[in-house]
Order: C-alpha cells, then structure tokens, then sequence
C-alpha cells in the first residue's frame, strides 16, 4: 500500500476545509495549465524568512520516513539524493556525478567526490551503499519500501566512487526515483550511533543539504540554518535562516500571511483565497503541479461495474467543481494523468491528450454508457469522505446531482478522518462501501510511474483488484521501454484503455496555491517542494 496517500487525505484536507462550493453563478473560470508558473524570480540575500507548513509538524526528518506533505517539504532542503527534480520536472544528476544505463536493468551512479556531511566528514561510495541499503532493511522500517524499492535485487559498490543497482525487472523510470528519499544519502556513522533517535528532535539527521536543522521547538516551529559550506556552490542558499511554523487553521493561516507574520507557503488553504487574492503586501501564485483529485473504487456495489463509472464521469460537472469548489485554481480531470505532469516525449502525451474526451457534462453519453451496465442499477452508490473536510462533499454533491439525471443514487457518507485513513489500507475498512475519495500526485513527472500503481495487478494503489492482463504486458513493455517517444506511446495507450475501464474517476487537476509576501521571491511554484531545495531559492525581493 502506498502509506503517503493515508495521510494526504486527512491531513491535506486541514488545509482545504475552509472550501464552500458557492453559487455557480459567476463563479471563477477554472484555469489552464499553460498559464500556471514554474518559478518565481530570483531573489537576493535575506537574513530571516518565516514560511507556514499546513499539514502540521514532520514526524520525523529521516529520509526514509519521509513520505508525506510535512515531512518531505522539511527534509527537501536537509538530504539530497543521486538525482535532483528540477522546477520545470526535468531530474539532473545531484550527489551522483553521473549515471549510465547499459539497459533498463541497470543502473551505474559515479559518486561526486568532495561532498561533506554538515559535520565536516567526507561523503563516500560506503554511505550511499549503506543510505540506499537502509531502504531494503526491514528492520529500519522504510515508508518507501514496496513498489520501486521491491524492483531492486541488488546494491553493489563497484568502484571506489561506483555504486551499481540492478533490478529484478526492466524499470525506465527508476532512475528518476532516486530524486526522492529513496536515493537520499544519510551519514552512515551518525544513523548508528543515533539509534531509535535518529530523525527526532533529540537524534537528529546528518546530511549534505543546503540547510542543517537549527532549532525545533515542538508543536511551534523549526529552524533551518544555511549550510555554508555547501558542495554546490552555484546552489549555496539565499537566506540565512527559515523558520517554518506549523499552523493548520485556516483562517490563522490566512490572517498570518496577509499581516506578514509569515512570509510564504504552499498549499494554502481553498478557503483564504478570496482573501490571499486582495492581499496589499503579497501575491496569490497558482503553480504547475502533479495533482489529481479522485474517487477510487472498492469493487464493491454497482459502482464496480465500468460501464456506472464511465456514465457517472460523463455525468459529472467535473468544469464546476474546477470552478466553484476549487475557487478557480483546478481544471476538470480529462485522464488520471494530471495535465502536463511529464517531462519527456512532450509531443507525443500532448497528442495523446489531444484525442481523449472532452471534460463538458454528456448526459447522453452517459446515459449511452449505462446500457452496458450488469449490475442492479437500483443499489445506492456510498462514497466515502472524511467528514470534517467539508470540500470533499461539495465534490460528492455534484456526482450526485449527475447520478440523479440517470436514475443513479449517489450517497455521500462521512467518517471520521482517523477512521478515514485506514481505507488506504485495511480492505476491511472498504468491505461494504463502494468508492472513496483522494487527494493524489505523481512523485516524478513520469504518467507511467504513477499508472501502475494504480492499474497493475499488484499495484500498490490498486484498491478494486482490478486486473487486466493486456494492461500489465502495456506496463511492462513501457517499464522496459528506453526511447522516450516509445514509452510516451506506451502510456498513452495505457491511459486510453485506463480511461475506457475507470479503476478511478478523475474529477480535477488541482493548480499549486503557493501564497508569496511582496519581500521574499525565488521558490519554485511548481510541485517540486517535496523533493527539491526550494527554501536553498528562497531570498530578498528587490
């Protein structure tokens, strides 16, 4: 299972409960990915900047623990990887001075030398044997293992500075996995003599990062302090220190931003920006991002079968809940790919984008659709929500008001968020409820990366059992595929057919919200700051 998307439901939505759907009437159009930023101009040396973190206080800074909203946007600008996601999505080579492939099996990194941990110890091929080996230790617990880390049958140092990974199966994308924490190198002495307190307040971390951790001061605030000895000395951070605030509530959160108490964050909530959008002293940046909000099926009820999930899409105003519920900063789902989350064989997905369904209402078609359907279409549909976060109903709402035009009953059924979680990972909890709503993304700007998981047989977000053996031979020719343009037509084929069966229902591609005070510039606005030094960009306005 894919532990990250049990806490992003909950905890993303903190930071969205504010949302209303609204009257329709003038309501914001939704917005068009050509228009969102991928950056934020320069800025120039700073002493301080303060910065909000929505989904509350990390649990831990241990990379390999890092696999949520709070944890990662923290441990971005402490540890590094082999590899490194760039604001426009591209991945360049990082603590790795380069990368070779002989095939898709194999992966060879040369270790840049002259790399030192915070504490002023040399960097060696042993620590990133032993910092990727942490990753298959069952005993260190990693929240990445499964998926691309149950692909790798071996790690070997084959140089002094060569680190050698094979995999059991071909694997295109896995290269551009090591941007994450799964490529992140830790010093190998101080895990050990940390022990269980490594990654806590009182253990620590030790990194390469542009930032060490300055002072944590639980449940308020943590510091981090500018690595001035950092190898890269191109990328050597702007300001000297960013505190970083844990402030969940909504209108605590806006109230902070428009007085200036804080100067910028991600994420901020849908319900401030109204508000964020009129601020004197700051701007409202809508970034391009890897998002996708949907509704997952559980292979329970009538909603199991296609031919319901391909009307109810049809059905669903999916335009309004970009406008209204997402205050304008979505645009409608057309595939569960998010629009423009790729970074290679650009001609290729955008033509593959080209020839997929409009997003408008068609109720015809949708009533078109259901002729196929075998199951009893007099059984209620329940789909599942946290029930504190009030957006998610306004979504479900509007499902139901296209289910009612084909003689469908969509009930919307809330649950506690901590009774909410466990459908990402209990089928037990699922067992007698019909579909369930995400707040998703891609880890890297790979579609094909992020459709497997949720469309091959084993896939770790595969939550109906769906199974369909052409679909897992697209897959694993894609995996295997070398060729940019080749493995683009792959995909394109594989959302195609993904599209015709609907394990899940894509309703909106939800924009990066990244708020800036009008004295601070230079952070990425697209949806890079999980895994990529943005606060290493963050400086003084001029």
């Amino acid at each position: 299972m894919k532990k990250r998307t049990v806490v992003i439901v909950g905890v993303l939505a903190v930071a969205l409960s504010g949302c209303a759907a609204g009257n329709t009437d003038g309501a914001a159009p939704s917005i068009r990915t050509a228009d969102l930023a991928v950056t934020t101009p320069a800025g120039g040396e700073l002493d301080l900047a303060t910065w909000n973190l929505p989904f509350g206080e990390p649990a831990s800074l241990d990379p390999i623990k890092a696999y949520n909203y709070a944890e990662n946007t923290v441990v971005a600008n402490l540890c590094e990887g082999l590899m490194q996601l760039q604001p426009d999505y591209t991945v360049q080579p990082n603590l790795a001075e380069s990368v070779e492939s002989p095939d898709a099996s194999t992966w060879v990194y040369t270790i840049r030398q002259g790399v030192e941990f915070w504490d002023g110890e040399t960097m060696t091929a042993d620590d990133v044997l032993y910092s990727l080996g942490r990753q298959l230790d069952p005993n260190e617990g990693s929240y990445w293992a499964g998926g691309v880390v149950d692909n790798i049958a071996s790690i070997e140092k084959t140089g002094d500075w060569e680190i050698t990974v094979t995999l059991i199966e071909p694997d295109s994308t896995f290269n551009s996995y090591l941007a994450t924490p799964i490529g992140n190198v830790v010093e190998q002495a101080h895990r050990l003599a940390a022990g269980e307190s490594y990654g806590t307040p009182s253990g620590g971390v030790m990194c390469t990062g542009p930032y060490s951790v300055g002072a944590w001061n639980q449940g308020q605030s943590i510091s981090l302090e500018r690595n001035d000895n950092y190898w890269n000395t191109d990328k050597v951070a702007k300001t000297a220190q960013v505190d970083i605030s844990f402030i969940v509530d909504a209108a605590a959160i806006s109230n902070a931003l428009t007085t200036g108490a804080i100067d910028g964050s991600y994420d901020v909530p849908l319900g401030s920006i109204a508000t964020l959008q009129s601020a004197t002293d700051g701007s409202l940046i809508l970034g391009r991002s890897l998002q996708l909000i949907a509704i997952i099926g559980t292979g329970n009820g009538a909603f199991a079968d296609p031919a319901v999930r391909q009307a109810l899409m049809l059905a669903t105003d999916r335009e309004a809940i970009a406008a209204t519920v997402f205050e304008g900063t979505a645009e409608a789902s057309a595939s569960l790919v998010p629009n423009n989350s790729w970074s290679y064989g650009s001609d290729v997905f955008e033509q593959g984008r080209a020839d997929l369904p409009s997003t408008a209402v068609d109720i015809e078609g949708a009533k078109e659709a259901l002729k196929a359907a075998t199951t009893d279409l007099t059984q209620p549909i329940s789909i599942v929500y946290p029930a504190e976060r009030t957006y998610y109903a306004d979504i479900i709402s509007e499902i139901s008001n296209g289910a009612t035009a084909l003689g469908l009953t969509v009930v919307p059924e809330g649950v506690p968020s901590a009774q909410f979680g466990a459908f990402f990972s209990d089928p037990e909890a699922r067992a007698g409820h019909d579909a369930f709503v995400t707040a998703n993304y891609l880890d890297v700007a790979d579609p094909l990366a992020f459709l497997r998981t949720i469309l091959g047989s084993t896939g770790g977000q595969n939550y109906n059992a769906y199974s369909n053996t052409e679909m897992d031979a697209l897959l694993a020719d894609a995996g295997a595929a070398s060729d940019d343009d080749e493995r683009a037509t792959l995909v394109n084929e594989i959302q195609g057919l993904a599209m015709d069966e609907l394990p899940w229902i894509p309703i909106v591609d939800p924009s990066v919200r990244l708020f800036l005070n009008d004295r601070v510039t230079g952070v990425p606005a697209s949806f890079v700051y999980l895994y990529y030094p943005w606060a290493a960009d963050l400086g003084a306005a001029e």
